[in-house]
């Protein structure tokens, strides 16, 4: 993992495995169905380290043994929130590490003359101010989509945020940086637009 100079907030991922399957993932010989797939992994291997810091608390089990305490996920838990429709191709990724994570979404298009994104829908899970929010969108090209997303999550209560993006262009993760210092951002990889 790296850290971006100047940038404490932002995490770009080196993990081999990460890296091999961002080159399937770029090969233009890549298949959809192979497509998809891989992007469900790479999401799933960044939201292991993505999620490291998960609060836990000691809760009481029994097992085929004795009865014990061990530590489980604490409080609300997890909010996946992909932005539609792209961001959907990365939500499996998550949920295979955190099954028990609530789904929300949000839909945004862009205005044909200012380019501007606007929101269609925004759904988030009950009560959003509880839950560690994870948004994704494999692709953060000039950031205006992940800074709006980010924005209506805040709107409505949401304050433990973090962004997931397989590629970023250095111009959108420094937008989203600077409109929002506060979240988590991991990036598999970045590049120029």
């Amino acid at each position: 993992m790296e850290i971006v100079e100047n940038m404490e907030n932002v995490t770009i991922f080196t993990h081999p495995l990460i890296q091999h399957k961002i080159s399937l993932l770029r090969n233009k010989t890549t298949g959809t169905n192979e497509f998809r797939s891989l992007v469900e992994e790479i999401a799933m291997l960044m939201g292991y380290e993505a999620l490291r810091d998960l609060p836990l608390q000691d809760v009481q089990v029994e097992t085929p043994i004795e009865t014990c305490m061990t530590p489980m996920i604490a409080g609300k838990k997890l909010a996946v929130v992909p932005i539609l429709r792209a961001g959907l191709g990365m939500v499996n990724g998550i949920l295979a590490l955190v099954p028990s994570a609530k789904v929300g979404h949000i839909g945004l298009y862009r205005d044909e003359v200012t380019h501007e994104p606007h929101e269609y829908y925004c759904k988030l899970p009950h009560p959003i101010e509880q839950r560690t929010i994870v948004v994704t969108d494999p692709m953060l090209a000039t950031g205006g989509s992940a800074v709006e997303a980010v924005n209506f999550i805040k709107e409505r209560g949401g304050n433990k945020i973090k962004f997931m993006s397989i590629i970023a262009a250095p111009e959108g993760l420094e937008r989203l940086h600077k409109a929002h210092p506060d979240i988590q951002i991991y990036i598999a990889t970045w590049t120029a637009v």
